[in-house]
């Protein structure tokens, strides 16, 4: 017996029946198995070996070239989000490879300078949206070409992580098809809205009194607490449906106090953050970057080689440009705008 396959025999054993097996995971090319590693795991080496992954640490969170050295980048939330999943994964006997696996990969996709470049490059590269962009990255762009190869519950999960802004229970691209997807997504609320209130704090854009006091009554007043409560109220409240559910139900939920505490948090943050950083003169100069790299590219397509990944030629210019910009990392884009673009 190979050690993937006691591996395998050990989840079986242990995952609750919501818990994805590793055994019957299935990729869009078959390949031959790992006689060490699970299909899960191997998908999150992929993921941390890729240069998207590595490119993540140069990428915006929320503040743009912030003065200081705490302030969050898409790399340290993406290990803020994993770490926050597989805890509430081991406490629910679910797959914790297969949640690390998605929480790494799940923003791989994304523009330089965050929600303003993704903004940006959908104003002009219409619908374009950060979690079909991550999983375009591991399914076509990464290995020259080739693509990662992952498994097909991997890939849901990176496609169906986004929320839209209203609330933490609402849908964009359909409910994951597993419970780890699941805690992949909510976990990936709960890690931006008590770090981007760290980091406005930091910024002196918020003060600790601005906290909401349904927040401050529900969720506690310090980030550890935060996060804490809402992580034990998931599993607490989830764990009534770790049963045997169809593929793409919904398992994992917030009790609706803590839900509603949580969703007024996201709404101060959206007020009182997000809007105005996106309004800041240096926020605006960055969406223009990204619009103009993206029209030089489609005018100048030969310029498309100097990309660190491969570009797919059979497809369309525009989609090709798209890909481009959207790998960069902000200093690259700043530096190729200065270069070769900006003529003020």
């Amino acid at each position: 017996m190979t050690i993937r396959s006691r591996i395998e025999e050990r989840e079986e054993n242990w995952l609750c029946p919501a818990g994805a097996r590793s055994r019957d995971a299935e990729r869009m090319r078959k390949e031959a198995p790992s006689d060490l590693r699970t299909a899960f795991q191997r998908d999150r080496d992929r993921v941390i070996h890729s240069k998207a992954f590595r490119r993540l640490k140069f990428k915006t969170q929320v503040f743009l070239s912030p003065d200081g050295d705490h302030y969050r980048t898409r790399l340290t939330h993406t290990l803020e989000v994993t770490q926050i999943a597989r805890t509430i994964s081991r406490a629910l006997n679910l797959n914790e490879d297969l949640t690390e696996a998605i929480g790494l990969a799940h923003d791989l996709g994304h523009t330089p300078f965050g929600h303003t470049g993704e903004r940006a490059l959908a104003r002009v590269y219409p619908n374009f949206r950060h979690n079909e962009q991550s999983l375009r990255v591991v399914d076509v762009l990464e290995k020259d070409g080739l693509g990662l190869n992952l498994t097909n519950l991997t890939r849901d999960g990176i496609l169906r992580h986004s929320k839209p802004d209203k609330s933490l229970s609402g849908e964009i691209a359909g409910t994951p098809q597993s419970a780890e997807a699941q805690v992949v997504k909510v976990s990936d609320s709960i890690a931006y809205m008590n770090h981007d209130f760290d980091d406005a704090l930091r910024g002196g854009i918020l003060e600790e009194s601005d906290l909401p006091s349904l927040v401050r009554e529900h969720l506690g007043t310090s980030h550890s607490a935060r996060i804490d409560r809402l992580v034990r109220d998931i599993v607490q409240v989830s764990e009534a449906h770790m049963g045997s559910p169809v593929a793409g139900q919904q398992v994992i939920f917030m009790s609706p106090s803590i839900l509603e505490a949580a969703d007024q948090f996201r709404s101060m943050l959206f007020e009182r953050v997000y809007r105005p950083v996106n309004d800041l003169p240096t926020t605006q100069r960055a969406g223009k970057v990204v619009e103009d790299l993206f029209q030089f590219f489609v005018t100048h397509p030969s310029e498309m080689q100097r990309s660190d990944d491969r570009v797919a030629t059979s497809d369309t210019i525009e989609r090709q440009a798209a890909d481009v910009v959207a790998g960069m990392t902000d200093r690259f884009a700043l530096a190729f705008h200065s270069a070769n673009v900006d003529t003020s």
